[in-house]
């Protein structure tokens, strides 16, 4: 199984909890997680994501892996979000995404409205 990893924005905490609350629901969510952190270090991510492959039965070594390879290869969008995350202040979270790839690619579809 192969994994993805990217942060996506900056979000006010409680919208982030709301929004979290709403995918519970949500058939297609299967595979994809979106965590959020208040810092953005790699320990901070790596520590968010830990719980997620127990969840979902996934190679935890494969996903940690997965996040440090990003670490390494985005330095100038992981340096972007952290000033991003700075500026928004106290009452803002980091939100990443973790995912099995052939779970994120269904997930798309489904936003776009295809059928499987």
């Amino acid at each position: 199984m192969k994994y993805t990893f990217d942060i996506v924005g900056v979000s006010p905490i409680w919208q982030f909890f709301n929004n979290q609350q709403q995918n519970i629901q949500k058939p297609y969510n299967q595979g994809v997680e979106y965590l959020g952190t208040q810092k953005c270090t790699l320990d901070a991510l790596i520590e968010t994501v830990e719980p997620v492959p127990v969840k979902w039965g996934w190679n935890s070594e494969q996903v940690i892996d997965t996040v440090v390879q990003f670490w390494l290869n985005n330095a100038e969008t992981t340096r972007y979000w952290k000033a991003r995350l700075n500026d928004a202040g106290r009452e803002n979270i980091l939100v990443a995404r973790v995912a099995d790839i052939a779970a994120l690619q269904a997930e798309f579809e489904t936003l776009l409205g295809k059928n499987w």
